[in-house]
C-alpha cells in the first residue's frame, strides 16, 4: 500500500464501493458522476474526485465514471478480489449476531472460526460453525493463516485477546470492545463502539433544541 495516501482517503473508498454496488443493481445504470455520488453520500464532489485521483484517472469529463469499471478498480485497490477468512473472538450475544450476519460474505469476508473461553459455549454451533476454545486459537490461526479477526469480548479481556491474536499472526482487528487497544507497528485496528457514536451525535442535538 502507498503509505503517502492519507488513512481518511482509504476510509472513504469502501463508501464509494458500497454506493456504486447499489447503483449497479439498476440494470439501466451504466455511468455515474462525482456530483451524483456526492449527493448520495454527503461528500463534496471535489473531495470524491481528489480521493480517486490518488489511484489514477477513472472518469472522463462530460461522461463521468463507468460504474462497473470503477467497482472493479476499487475492488482491486482494496484487495477484495478474493474472499478473506476472518476469526471471531467472543461468542456471546454480539458474537452470535456477528457470526450469523450474511453481509460479511457479500462484501468479501467470511467468518470461518469462532473462539470463546466459556466452557458452556465451546462446542456449540453458531450458524454452521462450531465454537472452539481459546486455548486452540493460536495454533489454529497460525495453521490456517488467518490475518483478520473480529473482537467481541468484554473490555477487561480485550487487550489480552489482542496480544494473543497478534502473536498468532493476525494483522487486522475490528474491535467491538469499548476500550483502546495497544498493538505493534504493522497491525491495523478499527473500532466499532455504538455508544461513542451516539455520544458524538448528541453534541449536535443541542443545536436543534432539547
Amino acid at each position: 500500500m502507498d503509505h503517502t495516501i492519507p488513512d481518511i482517503v482509504i476510509g472513504r473508498l469502501p463508501l464509494y464501493l458500497r454506493e456504486l454496488s447499489r447503483m449497479e443493481g439498476d440494470p439501466d445504470r451504466i455511468t455515474t458522476s462525482s456530483h451524483e455520488l456526492a449527493e448520495r453520500l454527503g461528500i463534496s464532489s471535489a473531495q470524491i474526485r481528489k480521493d480517486l485521483s490518488h489511484f489514477g484517472e477513472f472518469g472522463k469529463q462530460g461522461t463521468g465514471y463507468h460504474v462497473h469499471y470503477l467497482i472493479e478498480r476499487l475492488t482491486e485497490i482494496l484487495h477484495l478480489t478474493h474472499e478473506w477468512p476472518v476469526a471471531l473472538v467472543g461468542a456471546g450475544f454480539l458474537g452470535h449476531a456477528l457470526a450469523s450476519y450474511r453481509g460479511f460474505q457479500r462484501r468479501g469476508f467470511a467468518i470461518t472460526r469462532v473462539f470463546d473461553n466459556d466452557s458452556a459455549t465451546v462446542g456449540k454451533t453458531i450458524g454452521e460453525l462450531v465454537v472452539r476454545g481459546i486455548e486452540e486459537m493460536a495454533a489454529d490461526l497460525r495453521e490456517s493463516g488467518i490475518r483478520i479477526a473480529i473482537l467481541a469480548v468484554p473490555a477487561d479481556a480485550a487487550q489480552t485477546m489482542t496480544d494473543r491474536l497478534v502473536e498468532a499472526g493476525v494483522r487486522a482487528i475490528l474491535s467491538y470492545a469499548p476500550v483502546s487497544l495497544t498493538v505493534p507497528p504493522g497491525v491495523q485496528v478499527s473500532y466499532s463502539d455504538p455508544v461513542v457514536q451516539l455520544q458524538q451525535m448528541t453534541y449536535y442535538l443541542a443545536a436543534g433544541g432539547e
